[in-house]
């Protein structure tokens, strides 16, 4: 009995422990499904518009960060190598005067001169070396480092900003390596988004100008014969948008930097183009006057930052509609070809069009013989 006993003890004691290993195993199943479906509705929603646009300002973020901590540490900046320069050259003048003196003119002025033609020397090694007079407060701040990133991934270059440290650099190409393949994929997006906003606008405009029908489209409507044409949107159209968007891109930054008109225009259209020569900088000044910081010159920064994002934008839209009306126009093209080739060929009596086929019999199970056109090659 006692042994009974034991063994139904440990039957027992094993059903429950396999129920508990059941439970513990589905709800780890459970779990992992969970996060299954979590990773899987992240990467759907990263992969819309709205999601990709959000990753993009994301990363410009964190790149901007990462900058100024790499780049905006005092010691790396070549303001004090001109300090060092300045400070030098003024103790050796000094030294010269004061042992020289009056008393010896002619070697006061050869000593002085070769003095100043060194430091002349030393200044221009360091303006090569990339100095322009700024420090590292108001090049590697927060708004001018996501400028640098942006032109980073999306090609643009200006080149008012380059990493001067070898850590500096590597992040640069790793960064670029990483950030084009998401600018791309931003570009694409947002060109449809763009696309479809703009084609629904045009369709409704075209709709509301055009509300009179002919008498002879309406007898087809009411017979549901009549369908309504393809609206597609015109080239023009596109190019007025971009002459719009650059026009108010230029009237804006010639009023904030005090550019002239054609300078602003130049700048605007260099930098949507991606062309990124850099000589006009909105919030460093431009042309003579590069380099100098302007007044607030971070809230300009940050602004032409979303200018560029929406201008990229935009300049996708044009591509996809003006793609759309020239895909359009050469498969028109194509099928006009065909039938000019084919009369010239009727006419060359190279082909023999046949009468159509009489009018087909009705049979027994209901099915009706095809009415086609054939054409017969002599």
């Amino acid at each position: 009995m006692g042994v009974e006993r034991g063994r139904a003890s440990q039957r027992s004691h094993g059903v429950a422990s396999q129920r508990s290993y059941g439970t513990s195993s589905s709800e780890s199943q459970d779990s992992r499904e969970r996060c299954k479906n979590c990773c899987r509705k992240f990467v759907s929603f990263m992969c819309t518009q709205v999601g990709v646009g959000g990753l993009v300002v994301s990363y410009a973020i964190m790149g901007a960060f990462a900058f100024i901590a790499i780049e905006g540490k005092p010691e790396f900046w070549m303001t004090n190598q001109t300090s060092v320069i300045h400070n030098d050259t003024i103790r050796t003048l000094w030294n010269y005067t004061e042992h020289l003196n009056v008393l010896h003119k002619d070697r006061w002025y050869e000593d002085v001169n070769e003095t100043l033609y060194k430091f002349q020397n030393d200044i221009v090694t360091v303006v090569k070396s990339g100095y322009d007079g700024r420090s590292h407060e108001e090049v590697w701040n927060f708004p001018a480092s996501l400028m640098f990133c942006l032109s980073v991934f999306t090609m643009i270059g200006y080149g008012h900003m380059t990493p001067r440290t070898d850590w500096g650099k590597i992040a640069t190409i790793l960064y670029a390596v990483l950030g084009i393949p998401l600018y791309i994929v931003y570009f694409m997006n947002m060109g449809r988004v763009f696309a479809k906003s703009f084609k629904f606008l045009y369709r409704a405009m075209y709709r509301c100008v055009n509300r009179s029908k002919t008498k002879s489209e309406e007898e087809g409507e009411q017979l549901g014969e009549w369908e309504e044409p393809t609206i597609i949107v015109p080239s023009t159209a596109c190019i007025w948008v971009m002459i719009f968007y650059m026009t108010t891109g230029t009237v804006m930054f010639a009023e904030w930097e005090n550019w002239s008109y054609l300078n602003s225009c130049y700048f605007s259209f260099t930098s949507l183009a991606k062309i990124g020569i850099g000589d006009f900088v909105p919030g460093f000044g431009g042309g003579e006057a590069f380099g100098a910081a302007t007044e607030d010159s971070q809230t300009k920064l940050i602004i032409n930052f979303m200018y560029l994002l929406i201008g990229m934008g935009l300049i996708a839209m044009c591509y996809t509609l003006m793609k759309e009306e020239i895909m359009l126009r050469l498969r028109t093209l194509k099928q006009e070809f065909k039938e000019k080739l084919f009369f010239c060929g009727v006419k060359l009596g190279l082909y023999q069009e046949e009468p159509a086929y009489p009018e087909p019999r009705h049979h027994a199970h209901g099915r009706t013989k095809s009415i086609r056109k054939s054409v017969r090659r002599r």
